[in-house]
C-alpha cells in the first residue's frame, strides 16, 4: 500500500516539496494530499507588490504552477480547503472545506508543515475594519486590487516601513493615490540601519509620499458603515480611504503550538537540519513558519523570504523521496527598491551585531556603480561592518541606483564562507567600465574596513 504525504499549504514550500517528492517517488509509492485556504497555490508573493503597482499585469502572471498542472502529475491539491486540527498521536489532520463547511480527517504517513506567516495586526481600535489589508498572500492582493479600484476616495496610508510597507507605498503611489508612511522608527527600512534608511527616505520624500517617523499608530477611525477613514495617533489623524499594514509578519504556528509542537522564540516551528520538526521523525516544516539559523551570528531567527522557503521545500521533498539533502542555514540577504533606487543588506546590522555580543568595526564608503567617467555612472553607498580584531565580514548594506543591489551576493558569498574583509580585497571580481569601477565598490568598503582593523580604532 502506498504511504500518503499530506501537506498543510499549498505556496513556496509545500509545493516544492510535494513537486521533489513525486519526481522522486510515483503514485504507486507514495500518494500525495495538499490542503490550502486560498484560492490559488505556486504563486510568488514577492511579486504581489509589483501587480498592485500595474508592473505585473495579471495575477496568472505570479503563478508558477497551475492546480491542474499539479494535479495531472498525481498530487491531490485541495484549494478553499483548512486544516483546522492536527492530532499527532493518531496521525491525522481534519480539514473543513471552506464553501460547504464539511470537515474530513485524513491520516497521513509523512506530514509536511508549510503554512507560511500572517501579516502582524496590532491589537488596536479598528485595526480591523474594512478597507485595512495585510498583503501576505495572492488571495490578499486580489482583495487589495479591488479596493483601490473601486475606492471613490484617493487618500491612502500605510503603516509600518519594512520592505513590504516601502514596496506598497511605491505602488500606491503609481495607483494615482496620496501616500503617507507612519513607522515608529526613526527611518524607513528597519531592515537597515538608520543611517542608510535616511537614503531611502530621501527617495521616499521625492516621490511625494509623506513620511511619518518616530510615530506609533494608536487606532483606526472608521464611519458608520464601518469602512476606515483615518489613521489615528497619539497627536493627530491621517485620512485614509485605504490602509496598508506593513509591520513585518510572524509565523503561522497556531495549528502546530495546539498540536504541541515545539516553537522557538519568534514563534516559528523548530527543525533539525533535514526540516524534521524536532522530536518527530514523521513530520517535516519549511519556509515562512519555521525558525532558521543565522549562520553569522549563530542564533536562531525568523525570515520570511520565498528564496529559502523554495529551498525547504527541496530538502523536504527530497527526505521524504527517500533521498538526502539538509539546509544549513542563511546570512540574511535581502534586496528591494524605491522607484529606481535599489536597498541591499546581507548579514548583520549593527544592533543585531551587539545584540550578539560582537564587537566590530564599521565603514561607509560612496563610489558609483560603473567607471566614474562612464554615461550613466550613478553613486553608490556601501556601509561594511568586521569584527574587531579577527577582521572576519560581518554583514553589508548597499543603496544606490541601477545595478546596486545585486552586489550584495558578493558580500552574501563571502559571508558565508566566513571570510575576513582582507580576503575579500583579493577577490577576481569581473570588470570593464560599464559595469564597475576598476574597484569595485563592495571592494572598496573591503579595502576601508581592513585598515579600520589594522588600526583597532
Amino acid at each position: 500500500m502506498a504511504e500518503r504525504m499530506v501537506v498543510i499549504g499549498a505556496d513556496a514550500t509545500g509545493m516544492s516539496a510535494a513537486s521533489q517528492a513525486r519526481r522522486l517517488r510515483g503514485a504507486d509509492e507514495l500518494e500525495i494530499v495538499v490542503f490550502e485556504k486560498g484560492r490559488h497555490a505556486s504563486y510568488s508573493a514577492c511579486g504581489i507588490p509589483y501587480w498592485v503597482s500595474g508592473d505585473v499585469a495579471e495575477a496568472d502572471d505570479l503563478i508558477a504552477r497551475s492546480p491542474e498542472e499539479h494535479r495531472a502529475r498525481a498530487i491531490d491539491l485541495r484549494l478553499r480547503t483548512e486544516v483546522i486540527e492536527l492530532d499527532i498521536a493518531g496521525r491525522q489532520v481534519l480539514s473543513r472545506d471552506l464553501d460547504t463547511g464539511d470537515e474530513t480527517w485524513t491520516g497521513y504517513d509523512k506530514l509536511v508543515l508549510a503554512t507560511g506567516a500572517t501579516p502582524i495586526r496590532p491589537p488596536l481600535p479598528g485595526i480591523d475594519a474594512d478597507g485595512v489589508f495585510g498583503v501576505q498572500t495572492l488571495d490578499d492582493g486580489e482583495d487589495l486590487i479591488e479596493a483601490l479600484v473601486s475606492s471613490s476616495g484617493r487618500d491612502a496610508v500605510v503603516v509600518g516601513a519594512g520592505y513590504i510597507g516601502v514596496e506598497m507605498a511605491e505602488a500606491l503611489i503609481r495607483r494615482g493615490f496620496r501616500v503617507t508612511m507612519v513607522t515608529r522608527g526613526p527611518e524607513p527600512m528597519s531592515t537597515l540601519d538608520p543611517d542608510m534608511g535616511a537614503l531611502v527616505r530621501e527617495a521616499m520624500v521625492g516621490m511625494g509620499i509623506r513620511l511619518v517617523t518616530g510615530t506609533e499608530v494608536t487606532g483606526v477611525r472608521t464611519d458608520a458603515d464601518g469602512h476606515v477613514r483615518a489613521v489615528l495617533t497619539a497627536d493627530t489623524e491621517y485620512p485614509a480611504d485605504v490602509v496598508v499594514l506593513g509591520l513585518g509578519v510572524r509565523p503561522a504556528t497556531d495549528l502546530a503550538r495546539r498540536a504541541g509542537l515545539p516553537l522557538g522564540e519568534s514563534g516559528g516551528l523548530l527543525t533539525d537540519l533535514a526540516q524534521r520538526v524536532r522530536g518527530h521523525d514523521d513530520i517535516w516544516a519549511g519556509g515562512d513558519c519555521v525558525e532558521v539559523l543565522d549562520l553569522v551570528s549563530g542564533e536562531l531567527v525568523h525570515i520570511a523570504l520565498g528564496t529559502h522557503a523554495n529551498k525547504h521545500g527541496q530538502v523536504i521533498g527530497t527526505g521524504i523521496g527517500g533521498g538526502y539533502a539538509t539546509f544549513p542555514g542563511v546570512v540574511g540577504t535581502a534586496v528591494s527598491k524605491v522607484c529606481d533606487l535599489e536597498v541591499a543588506r546581507t548579514g548583520l546590522l549593527e544592533d543585531d551585531a551587539e545584540r550578539a555580543g560582537l564587537q566590530f568595526h564599521t565603514v561607509t564608503i560612496e563610489s558609483t556603480g560603473r567607471a566614474g567617467y562612464f554615461p550613466g555612472a550613478e553613486p553608490m553607498t556601501v556601509k561594511m561592518l568586521a569584527e574587531r580584531r579577527t577582521g572576519r565580514l560581518l554583514g553589508v548594506q548597499i543603496v544606490g541606483r541601477e545595478g546596486a543591489a545585486k552586489r550584495v551576493d558578493i558580500a552574501a558569498v563571502a559571508l558565508t564562507a566566513r571570510m575576513t574583509v582582507e580576503q575579500m580585497t583579493a577577490l577576481d571580481l569581473g570588470y570593464a567600465p560599464p559595469f564597475s569601477p576598476v574597484w569595485d565598490p563592495v571592494l572598496v568598503a573591503a579595502r576601508a574596513a581592513t585598515r579600520a582593523v589594522a588600526r583597532g580604532d
